[in-house]
């Protein structure tokens, strides 16, 4: 019989180590306290990725799958505080935002773009909830709008939001290319425009690039309520492939195929007596570790 020491390993040499880190996400959104959207959802779709999530909380809300009953506004010095915790220990490979609730928490979240150097930037620009919660003044569209897009890597609007955008009804797959133009002309350097609310059994997004290049990404629909929080989910996703490596196109695809399996592995799922939640860990990944 082998003794159990002789199956321990013998320990490696300085030389045989070879260091190592985990791809860095962070997110930079509101609290959901139901769990299916914002910085909790978030961080569900980061660990199922296998990188390593951070926060930085924009705001408190009092939530569930039927809609906001409270908000409440994390003070700008301490989401700032928040930021350069992280960034300035651990580091950061890529970031998504979410709720931003005042154009002082988006002037500051510019600021850190800039002061950190951050060159993967995925902004979410969280305007209206699944319930039709109205969660982004207009003063504060305006300011993300002139501030932030063009600092983003890519800005992910769903066709209500584009319409608060760009002022305009947006009711057929015809209308994505030109709505997705007048996006980038507003100062995104890239558009992904979600046409989730469009009616028919396929669902087409179109991702639109500064220079033209543009690609029509459609599948067939999945029928669920539980479809609370995929525009965060979608764009945390995206946050992850960027941070992995991946160029814009194939981290879209990428992220796109793990939300659409989230819907359907969630569908029947009861959670909560409104929207429910995706299914986040319906296939989880370990934690990937990239060379220094």
């Amino acid at each position: 019989m082998t003794s159990d020491a002789s199956l321990v390993s013998a320990p490696a040499s300085p030389e045989q180590i070879q260091v190592c880190r985990y791809p860095r996400v962070l997110s930079i959104a509101g609290s959901d306290s139901g769990g299916g959207a914002g910085i909790q959802a978030d961080l569900k779709t980061i660990a199922a990725h296998g990188c390593y999530g951070m926060t930085a909380i924009t705001a408190l809300t009092a939530q569930n799958t039927q809609g906001v009953r409270a908000v409440h506004p994390v003070p700008v010095a301490h989401l700032v505080q928040e930021i350069d915790a992280v960034a300035e220990d651990i580091g950061v490979d890529a970031v998504k935002t979410g709720m931003l609730a005042t154009p002082d928490v988006v002037h500051a979240v510019v600021a850190a773009i800039q002061r950190h150097g951050w060159t993967q930037v995925v902004v979410d620009p969280v305007m209206v909830a699944t319930s039709g919660d109205m969660l982004m003044a207009n003063e504060t569209v305006e300011v993300m709008v002139a501030s932030l897009f063009p600092h983003a890597t890519l800005v992910t609007p769903n066709l209500d939001e584009a319409e608060c955008l760009l002022g305009q009804r947006i009711t057929r797959v015809e209308q994505l290319l030109p709505a997705a133009q007048r996006l980038i002309a507003l100062g995104a350097r890239a558009v992904l425009l979600k046409g989730g609310h469009l009616p028919g059994n396929e669902v087409v997004d179109l991702l639109l690039m500064a220079d033209g290049e543009h690609l029509h990404l459609a599948s067939p629909r999945v029928a669920s309520v539980n479809v609370h929080g995929t525009g965060c989910t979608l764009s945390a996703a995206i946050a992850c492939e960027l941070a992995l490596g991946a160029a814009l196109p194939q981290a879209v695809r990428a992220a796109r195929s793990y939300i659409l399996q989230a819907i359907e592995a969630g569908a029947y799922v009861h959670t909560g007596q409104g929207h429910g939640p995706l299914n986040h860990g319906f296939a989880p990944l370990p934690m990937r570790r990239l060379a220094i």
